[in-house]
């Protein structure tokens, strides 16, 4: 049961709250890895007080500050990207959870999954980027590809136990974010102040932008088609305010099963980490008093795009779900910018859909090309 842990991305809200867990579990986890891209002050923090083997600063500028602070405590200090995919290979890690934001996951879980580990996946775009390759890698490799996002680890534990049971459909379910029910003339003029203040849910910025323009269920969609082996008939999406309901599976008899509880993301990161142990927690409860009524509804596709566009890259396969992901990307990144407005990010993205080499095989450099070529694209589209 004992899990050995490298955790890249700990300084990020998934990280984090992983850490949360570790620390409330000290008998179970240990954290083998730790790292960051930019804040170097909370990586040298944690690693004082998990002591891991090896920490990294993918900053490289940011090295000699993290290295005079742990050095004195033995931790091994590295930096660069490049090291992601080295420490990840590492004997003394059993477990890695990749919480990464975007398509910088890739190759360190690719890595990961190469050298044997088990991950715990709470970077959605490894899949979308590269699903079939990376499923197959993991496959061949006997590793568990666990989900930590929160709708994506409901289906799996609606599923534990039904695996020899075919799915008919699942459904993932969508909060709407601080947009629901907003048309696009009042989306034309809205600020990246008002789309980070989701109404459920603590984010990172990016995920938390995704959130607003239904981009993250896009992404969702594309993650739960290879996570479990799925057609893009078989997914399907209904907003649910509440959040309560985490996702659900409808089996070929007709009968559903939900997954609920409050949102808080620490519920799906321990399941992932203890699998297939459920650990007793003092998260807070579920008080159906406090929730008279649940509610469901259609996504507005008309208005939020994004969601549209997801499906499609889907249902065309080869490099098109590569090539949203990295506009996607760019986009959010402008817009947080003050760059373009909130509507715009949709027109980005669909423009370098239809510009941007499609390739209907690709392999890992093909990937890795189209990713190039979709944040050039990206870069160059003129409002």
């Amino acid at each position: 049961m004992k899990r050995n842990l490298a955790i890249l991305g700990s300084t990020g809200s998934i990280g984090t709250q992983a850490l949360e867990v570790v620390a409330a579990n000290p008998d179970i986890f240990t954290v083998e890895v730790l790292t960051a891209q930019n804040n170097a002050d909370l990586l040298i923090d944690q690693a004082a007080k998990f002591r891991p083997n090896v920490v990294v600063i993918s900053n490289e500028a940011l090295y000699d500050k993290v290295f005079s602070a742990l050095d004195p405590l033995d931790i091994k200090v590295y930096a660069g990207e490049k090291s992601l995919s080295s420490v990840v290979q590492m004997e003394s890690v059993n477990m890695v959870l990749t919480a990464l934001v975007g398509y910088a996951g890739l190759i360190p879980t690719i890595a990961a999954i190469k050298a044997g580990k088990h991950i715990a996946l709470a970077n959605k775009e490894t899949l979308v980027v590269a699903g079939e390759l990376v499923t197959d890698l993991a496959q061949k490799n006997r590793v568990d590809i666990l989900p930590v996002d929160s709708e994506h680890s409901a289906i799996f534990q609606c599923l534990v136990g039904e695996f020899h049971n075919p799915i008919e459909k699942i459904i993932l379910t969508a909060s709407g974010g601080p947009f629901l029910g907003k048309d696009r003339d009042f989306l034309k003029s809205v600020t990246k102040l008002q789309a980070l203040k989701h109404p459920n849910w603590s984010m990172g910025a990016k995920i938390t932008i995704d959130s607003a323009s239904l981009m993250n269920k896009g992404l969702e969609v594309i993650e739960a088609k290879w996570l479990f082996g799925l057609t893009p008939e078989q997914i399907e999406v209904v907003v649910h305010p509440q959040s309560i309901i985490h996702s659900m599976v409808q089996f070929e008899d007709g009968s559903m099963k939900a997954q609920m509880g409050l949102p808080d993301m620490r519920v799906p990161i321990q399941f992932a980490l203890s699998y297939p142990a459920r650990l007793k927690s003092d998260f807070p409860r579920f008080d159906f008093s406090k929730y008279p009524s649940l509610t469901f509804q259609k996504p507005d596709v008309q208005t939020f795009r994004n969601l549209g566009f997801a499906f499609e890259a889907l249902s065309q396969g080869g490099n098109m779900a590569c090539i949203v992901n990295a506009a996607n990307e760019i986009a959010v990144a402008s817009f947080l910018r003050d760059e373009i407005g909130f509507l715009e990010m949709s027109d980005l993205i669909e423009d370098c859909m239809h510009r941007v080499s499609f390739v209907k095989t690709p392999t890992l450099e093909d990937y890795i090309k189209t990713d190039e070529e979709a944040r050039r694209i990206a870069m160059e589209f003129s409002f």
